[in-house]
């Protein structure tokens, strides 16, 4: 298992499709938008915050996947921001499964004590790259009305670098996209 974690648009899905390797996206852990325990900011569900997630149906996953080599995953749908049933991730006897998300870093532990995890990056890129990338995805893609995305955008920006070093403390080894495609695949040939 190799948890990536980054910022949302700091180019995790597109390093992992590049790489091959079989993706767990925990993206489709988020709770369902109408939950009423769910935190807000810029006026709407903070989806960064870490209570939006549900990292023991994740962990589960993980550890099924490492053990059976497959398992059902739910599917999520962030325009809608609700679950929208499931499908089956088969590792087909890769060596590795890339585990990619902005929480990616809170199953470290999980993983290392299960004796699973390969290794856990982060990516780190200037916070304004990742503001105009994670704008122009989710404006393509309809995730949220453009003003609420470009203000969730810039609040985003300015708590990257902490972010980054929060994932630096939860024991994520600091790459750039380059160094990570790297690291990635070494380990794919294992």
């Amino acid at each position: 298992m190799v948890l990536l974690a980054g910022a949302s648009g700091s180019g995790k899905t597109s390093l992992c499709r590049r790489v091959g390797l079989p993706v767990l996206a925990l993206d489709h852990f988020y709770r369902d938008g109408d939950d009423p325990q769910l935190p807000h900011r810029f006026g709407i569900v903070d989806w960064d915050h870490p209570d939006c997630w549900d990292a023991d149906a994740a962990m589960a996953t993980v550890a099924r996947l490492c053990a059976q080599g497959a398992a059902d995953v739910p599917g999520y749908d962030i325009a809608t921001s609700r679950r929208i049933g499931h499908s089956r991730l088969d590792l087909a006897g890769a060596p590795v499964l890339v585990a990619e998300g902005i929480f990616a870093a809170s199953l470290v532990t999980a993983c290392r004590d299960a004796g699973l995890l390969a290794d856990a990056l982060c990516l780190q890129m200037h916070p304004a790259q990742t503001f105009v990338r994670r704008l122009a995805r989710d404006l393509v893609e309809s995730r949220k009305p453009p003003l609420t995305l470009v203000k969730r955008g810039l609040g985003l920006a300015r708590g990257e670098r902490a972010q980054v070093q929060g994932w630096i403390a939860a024991g994520c080894r600091p790459l750039t996209l380059a160094e990570a495609e790297r690291a990635l695949r070494t380990l794919a040939i294992r």
